[in-house]
Order: C-alpha cells, then structure tokens, then sequence
C-alpha cells in the first residue's frame, strides 16, 4: 500500500501509466482497430494503387486514416500494428535480460570468493561487446546456416522478412527463421548491468542475521536466495527493466530505419518515407504525415517507460531519499 501511495502521488506517474495502458489497449485491440488485409496479413497493408510512388494525405482516401506512404502502404495499419509488435519486443528483451542478469548476479553474489570474481569478470568481457554488433554477427550466423541447410538469406523491409527456406527445414533452422537477432542481441549483451547491480546488493545482504538463520537451520543455497535475497534486492533491477524496454524499442526502430536488418514495423516505415520528409522548398510539412506519426509513437512510447521507471524508482526509494530529492 505505502507503494502505491508514493506511486500515484506524482502526476508523471500517472501520465507514465495511462501512457503504457493506452499503448497495451492497442496492441491487444490491433485485429479490431485495424483487420489485417485477408491476402496479404501483416503490419503493412496496400491501400489504392499499389503501384504509385506518391504519398497521399489524410482524407484522400477513406481508408487510410493518417494517409499512404510511397507505393501507398497504409500509416495507421502500421502504426496500429507496430504498437503490438513493440510492445512484444520491448517485454521480451526487457525480461530475458532481466531474468537472466538477476540469476547470473545473485548466485555470483551469496557463492563469493572465487567464483564470484570469475563470475563479474565474464560480465566485464560481455560489457565490452555491443548489441549492434551482436545483432549483425547473430544475423550472419542465423543466414550461414540457413544457407547450409539450402535456404536463402535476405532482408526486405516491405515484406518484414529476413529467411526465404526451400522446403522443410531442420528444427533448429526453422527456429532460426523465426528469432529476430536483435532480440537475442539484446538478451545476450544487456544482462549485464542487472546481474552487477544485484551481485553488489546480495554481497551486503549475505552478511546480516536473518540469511545467517536460515543457512544455520539447514536452508540451501538457492532456497535462501529465492526466499531471502531476491525479494529484498529486486527492486532496482524492476526500475531498470522498465526504463530497457523504452530503450529495446528505439534501438530496434533506429537499426531497421539505418538499413542494419532489424524487423520493426515503425522503423520500415519511416525508413520508406524518408525521401518525403523534406518537401519541395525545403518545407517539412508537406507531407507531415510520412513521419510524424511514426515518429511520435516512438518518442511516447520510449517517454511512458522511462516515466514508469522513474515512478517505480522513487516509489521504492527511502523516505530520506525521497526527502533529500525534494529538498
């Protein structure tokens, strides 16, 4: 109760959360909001002409509410649908490495001595890698063995896909098919900071009464850490899961705008329109509608989780903490 009420005593908390519901609603409502076209489902669908290379505004065309991009793909379809497969993304990065850092850095933490050390020091050698490379090496491995198993790789913004396979494949390409590298990017080279923050936590917890209890009745060592070092240790590493999975989906929409073989729906388009961005004279609003509605989706959606973080932040602070900042 006390979280809550801390919680909901600012109003940035409260913009953060109607925000991310908002964002929830359409992502659950997309089917309803938006039907996919029959022939051919998926976040992007062709409205009019598919064969004309200039955008249209709104209202032209009753069925395309925000207007058409460049061979009249559909702005509100994708937005729609974008929101949806951002927020499966965004979770999913977010969670991997959150579950996956929080293990790795509790375990490090209550074994200690040795293994701790070797423990942080390969969290110090993933440190040193950045997703955007693992995103290109996994999406390089992911096609070699595809191609091995006489599949084709290639990447087409438009059509969303990455793998083209002849005939049925092997379990493990199929799953290979279907991962977004950068997702297992993310995974792989963002648990890091998680797993240090919990390590430095649980090394301090390790030592007081009620831990050297339990160990003394007999309680094993993933027992005390489930029971007894997690619950207390926990709430930082919630704060920085909610401001990851902003960051997962902006970082997804910059490399699919970049051309970096990501498969975000908000950046394909973007990256569509972005020779209609300026317009003749240099005036930015002549299509307006090729960017600023992509473009706002994404700014709010990373805006809602870094207010939600925050809100989480300073609700679980101390109450000297808290005082102390509003001093």
């Amino acid at each position: 109760m006390r979280f809550w009420h801390r919680f909901f005593s600012r109003w940035q908390n409260w913009l953060g959360l109607l925000l991310a519901i908002s964002f929830l609603i359409v992502s659950i409502e997309a089917p309803v909001i938006s039907p996919q076209d029959e022939k051919n489902p998926g976040s992007f669908k062709i409205i009019g002409r598919g064969t004309d290379p200039t955008p249209h505004p709104p209202g032209e065309d009753e069925e395309a509410v925000l207007g058409t991009l460049p061979f009249q793909y559909d702005v509100f379809h994708t937005l729609i649908w974008g929101t949806r497969e951002a927020m499966q993304f965004g979770l999913l990065a977010a969670a991997g490495a959150f579950i996956f850092g929080v293990f790795f850095g509790a375990i490090a933490g209550y074994a200690g001595g040795a293994l701790d050390t070797l423990m942080m020091r390969i969290a110090d050698a993933f440190l040193t890698f950045p997703p955007l490379a693992g995103t290109v090496f996994l999406q390089q491995l992911a096609g070699i063995a595809i191609n091995a198993a006489g599949g084709a790789f290639y990447f087409d913004a438009r059509s969303r896909g990455n793998f083209l396979a002849a005939g049925e494949q092997p379990p493990l390409v199929s799953l290979l098919m279907r991962v977004d590298p950068l997702l297992i990017s993310l995974i792989l080279f963002s648990w890091m900071p998680y797993a240090r923050l919990i390590n430095t936590i649980v090394i301090t917890l390790r030592r007081t009464e009620y831990v050297q209890a339990a160990q003394a009745l007999g309680a094993g060592p993933f027992w005390v850490i489930r029971k007894h070092l997690l619950p207390h240790s926990i709430a930082p590493a919630i704060v920085l899961a909610a401001r990851d999975v902003g960051s997962a989906v902006i970082l997804q929409a910059t490399l699919t705008f970049i051309g970096l073989g990501s498969t975000s729906a908000w950046g394909s388009l973007l990256s569509m329109g972005r020779n209609w961005v300026i317009g003749a004279g240099g005036d930015l609003l002549n299509f307006w509608w090729v960017y600023v509605p992509i473009t706002a989706a994404v700014v709010l959606f990373g805006i809602t989780w870094n207010l939600i973080g925050d809100g989480i932040g300073d609700a679980l602070a101390p109450a000297s903490d808290r005082d102390a900042l509003l001093l």
